[in-house]
């Protein structure tokens, strides 16, 4: 793996140049094997924190945990395309606009002691910029290549917060051409429900159930490329103990086996429709 400025990424993915690497600033990881028609994204994945908002931060280690997507990246990796964030979403979440990227209060609970200083903010900020510029160059040129593209926009949820039944994936399409992909987004749901996981974990999957696909990367991609297909999904925190802050290793092994079948088949299901 590299470690590159964003400049130097840029440049290789206008060139079409196969990578790994970490950005200069460690805020994000881009691996690209090969061109492929589809890349996977893991943009709450990240935990890092920065050492100037330590002592300023209310949340605790956990708290910032529990709300983050550990291991999204970790069931993706084994795909072509992957970029994902390193940083947590208390520092400036990738899934929202930059407006509104830095939180005042989290979860109902305020989340600095003192107000963030501008300098703080656009620290936070050039990050989630510098982000969004790669993001926008590399769907841009995976187009070009291939006309259209799918993205696998990975993310996971709490389901012990809720007070009934949640499925164990979730799609959410409110922000997507439906009309157009209303077909690929049913077949990728029955895929995932048909998902084996080890242990009693029951396998349900259902669109729109819990969230309903209004991340920023979702709409950013799909405001800016009008052939992509961006696919929220949702996985329950099934491979882990959210209360207590314990991860299954074998839960996330299996979904990554999964996944490295199912996706491939999805794309190329993708590729042959009439879109």
């Amino acid at each position: 793996m590299l470690r590159l400025s964003v400049s130097e990424i840029l440049s290789r993915i206008k060139s079409a140049i196969p990578f790994e690497a970490v950005s200069e600033d460690y805020s994000f990881i881009l691996k690209i094997e090969e061109y492929a028609p589809y890349m996977c994204g893991a943009v709450h994945d990240g935990h890092q924190f920065r050492r100037s908002l330590w002592d300023n931060c209310l949340h605790t280690e956990y708290e910032r945990w529990y709300e983050e997507d550990p291991c999204t990246f970790e069931m993706v990796q084994s795909h072509p395309i992957v970029l994902a964030g390193c940083d947590s979403r208390f520092e400036y979440d990738l899934n929202r606009p930059p407006e509104t990227a830095i939180f005042d209060t989290a979860w109902g609970k305020q989340l600095w002691r003192n107000p963030l200083s501008r300098t703080e903010k656009n620290h936070s900020l050039s990050k989630h910029n510098a982000f969004y510029e790669v993001v926008h160059t590399l769907v841009e040129q995976l187009e070009k290549i291939h006309g259209q593209l799918i993205v696998f926009d990975m993310h996971s949820y709490n389901w012990r917060r809720w007070d009934r039944p949640v499925p164990t994936w979730n799609l959410g399409t409110e922000n997507i051409d439906n009309s157009r992909y209303g077909s690929i987004v049913d077949s990728w749901r029955g895929k995932l429900g048909d998902m084996k996981l080890p242990g009693p974990i029951p396998q349900s999957s259902e669109i729109n159930d819990v969230f309903q696909g209004n991340g920023h990367f979702l709409k950013y991609i799909t405001k800016n490329f009008e052939n992509t297909l961006v696919l929220a999904t949702e996985i329950s925190k099934v491979y882990c103990d959210e209360r207590n802050g314990i991860i299954y290793p074998e839960v996330v092994r299996s979904v990554e086996r999964h996944l490295k079948e199912l996706i491939p088949l999805q794309v190329k299901e993708f590729q042959e429709s009439d879109l």
